[in-house]
């Protein structure tokens, strides 16, 4: 059987991406209401009772907003660390079943070997997250202001690696929409990444065995999809990456599985 990844949704309004194994069903972030989690488990044939774990990167509500519906009805384990979870405890009050992992650290769930790294963002303790399965690596690097060179090192492993391309900068400060202060923490080094650091970063993170890059986290207001594509795109092309597939991610409907 192949290791599945769906990317659920990605983008400023909620987060999730399926990974499925063998043995193993887990969502990383649960950042839409239960009954769009539902749905869009439901448009790939599967459903939130055969959720193995729920990992969480950090306690925004855009990645955690639908653990109560989800997480505590069925009784899934939630795993994070402990920063996250005490945060997650005091927005939501939720029941949960945590399995607490300190930041850096690994553990398994199922056949998965979940790694951890600490990713700059304005949050408790975020974290990004390396999946590795018996048909590849899975790497999540969203939410975070610059790219560290820990997040270089631990997502240069990656097969399939889910990057922030979150706004183009002349767009987000012409944007009216948002308050100087909204705009000054995105733009800061525990904020968003714009296209152009998205590009930068690809190129560093740049391996043999990448093969599909997908840009997450898409402003709806300070960013186009053609944008962030092209800024990413013209990357690729000048350091001869034309190993990789480039893949656009959508706030409002899953991405097509890929199948590893």
């Amino acid at each position: 059987m192949a290791v599945k990844f769906t990317i659920l949704g990605s983008g400023s309004a909620g987060n999730s991406a399926y990974v499925e194994t063998d043995e193993t069903r887990v969502l990383v972030d649960a950042g839409f209401s239960p009954r769009q989690i539902r749905l869009r488990l439901a448009s790939i044939g599967r459903a939130p009772e055969n959720l193995t774990a729920i990992l969480i990167t950090h306690e925004h509500s855009d990645h955690t907003q639908g653990l109560i519906g989800i997480a505590e009805k069925l009784h899934i384990p939630v795993y994070c660390n402990r920063a996250t979870q005490e945060e997650i405890d005091r927005q939501l009050g939720a029941k949960l079943d945590y399995r607490l992992f300190v930041t850096g650290n690994g553990f398994e769930v199922g056949d998965i070997a979940v790694e951890t790294f600490a990713v700059p963002h304005d949050a408790q303790d975020p974290v990004g997250y390396l999946l590795r399965t018996s048909a590849g690596t899975f790497g999540i690097a969203t939410d975070l202001g610059h790219v560290t060179r820990l997040v270089i090192e631990r997502v240069r492993a990656a097969n399939v690696l889910v990057l922030e391309a979150n706004h183009d900068v002349k767009m987000l400060q012409d944007c009216l929409r948002r308050p100087w202060s909204l705009k000054q923490r995105i733009l800061s080094r525990h904020g968003h990444l714009s296209n152009e650091a998205a590009a930068d970063a690809t190129a560093e993170i740049m391996s043999a065995g990448l093969r599909h890059l997908y840009l997450g986290h898409l402003s709806r207001d300070c960013n186009r999809p053609d944008l962030a594509f092209g800024v990413v795109q013209r990357s690729l092309q000048r350091i001869g990456a034309t190993h990789v597939t480039l893949e656009l991610t959508a706030q409002n409907v899953p991405c097509p599985t890929l199948a590893l």
